[in-house]
């Protein structure tokens, strides 16, 4: 290994996640199976993925572990706030993600991961109604509630270092307000005077994390970390933060389709997705103000990639539209489908259609490892603020929107930012230009 700055994974590594559901639960069991040997963490790029470093006779491809520090499966510890008072195991089985056979050889450790009382407003998530909650706390109330959460969790079992991620629903549409997200100080006096209207949960959550030395990882696409009040607390405290929105499905697909026909210079008239699913996430984006947050982040991807100022004549007039429709009998065997309508040569048209018949969580749980891991990486490695290199991961990558910054949502120049950072990290020179 080169000569880096980054400081060794020494000890244990406690991962707490909000929301003890589908994801959450497929995710814990993956890697309780995996380090016994008995599965294999497919999809998961820290496991799997080699990167070149050096170029001509030094070139190399080595895994992530062998190039940067990177914390082993076996020193995770699992914790969890939820709504539900249901066990890691209990939530396993009542998802129906995984068989009973592929849980019960880790039935043990997943029966002692208990939720934590979870932070919650029912007016950000109406369809969930769990008793396992903090009664009567005021926001603020709750950030110290958590704080202390975070503290007990490091101290009982003996931990090292700690990434919180939210892994729950998501929430209603918070819009930014400058008066209240603009600052530290504004937040912070919102908190303070229980703010309900602009602090949401998550908000509470991410503040502690922060607070308590921990990065935060926004798996949803709440608005939570996506404020200047955020970054700033990023940066008082020196941790990394991510988010936001996981990209699974459907926005995988378009961020690696996108490509195609923009590389191949054919012209975009419009792009139609839509979605069925049924897990516990279906049922909170059925209501409309929840699905207002969803659809702002599935919007966003398309429109970095395909740029009508870069290329008029194809893409200055395209229609796109997102859906996603609540159906209980798929579960968390979530079915996309993508109707793109191109043109080709002389204007004449053409269509492409993509019908992806994923399973949410399978492919969601492979990305929390990452984004865990990446975090707790970029932490020992002194990085804070916004971490631009785990986009790849994301389906709204966050951006500093108040200098105009464009996100980049092109999987594979996110794929290299991903790659040039871990090169660094690991002493070797950035050496792939984004194109």
């Amino acid at each position: 290994m080169n000569a880096t700055n980054v400081k060794p994974a020494e000890g244990k590594l406690g991962v707490l996640v909000v929301g003890l559901g589908a994801v959450t639960s497929t995710f814990m069991t993956g890697v309780l199976m995996a380090r016994k040997g008995l599965s294999k963490p497919v999809g998961s790029m820290t496991q799997y993925d080699k990167i070149r470093v050096g170029k001509g006779a030094d070139k190399k491809y080595l895994k992530y572990e062998d190039i940067v520090p990177i914390a082993k499966l076996d020193d995770i510890v699992f914790g969890a706030w939820d709504v539900y008072p249901a066990n890691a195991y209990e939530s396993a089985i009542n998802c129906e993600v995984l068989k009973e056979k592929d849980i019960n050889p880790v039935k043990d450790e997943l029966e002692a991961i208990k939720p934590m009382k979870a932070a919650f407003d029912h007016n950000y998530a109406k369809r969930l109604d769990g008793e396992n909650i903090m009664v009567g706390k005021t926001r603020w109330e709750m950030v110290e509630q958590l704080r202390e959460d975070i503290r007990n969790f490091k101290k009982e079992n003996g931990l090292d270092r700690v990434v919180v991620l939210w892994a729950a629903s998501t929430e209603v549409y918070v819009p930014v307000d400058e008066n209240v997200h603009g600052t530290l100080a504004a937040l912070e006096a919102a908190m303070k005077a229980d703010d309900k209207e602009h602090i949401a949960p998550s908000m509470c959550y991410a503040y502690a994390a922060l607070a308590e030395g921990a990065p935060f990882i926004m798996g949803a696409p709440n608005t939570t970390v996506d404020i200047p009040a955020m970054w700033e607390l990023s940066e008082k405290t020196g941790m990394p933060i991510a988010g936001k929105d996981f990209k699974t499905g459907q926005t995988l697909v378009k961020s690696g389709f996108a490509p195609i026909i923009g590389t191949r210079c054919l012209g975009l008239s419009g792009w139609f997705s839509t979605n069925i699913l049924g897990n516990r996430d279906g049922l909170v984006l059925d209501e409309p103000a929840n699905f207002r947050t969803k659809e702002v982040s599935k919007l966003s991807t398309l429109e970095s990639i395909l740029v009508p100022e870069e290329q008029p004549d194809l893409y200055t007039d395209y229609y796109h539209k997102v859906r996603i429709n609540y159906y209980p009998p798929r579960n968390d065997n979530k079915e996309g489908w993508d109707n793109i309508d191109i043109f080709g040569w002389m204007g004449y048209p053409m269509q492409i259609k993509i019908n992806f018949l994923c399973r949410d969580s399978i492919l969601a749980a492979p990305l929390c490892l990452d984004l865990v891991l990446l975090s707790d990486l970029a932490a020992r490695a002194g990085r804070h603020g916004i971490q631009r290199f785990l986009s790849f991961f994301l389906k709204s990558p966050m951006h500093d929107y108040t200098k105009g910054e464009v996100p980049v949502n092109h999987l594979f120049q996110q794929y290299v930012m991903l790659k040039n950072a871990i090169r660094e990290m690991g002493g070797y020179e950035a050496d792939e230009e984004i194109d």
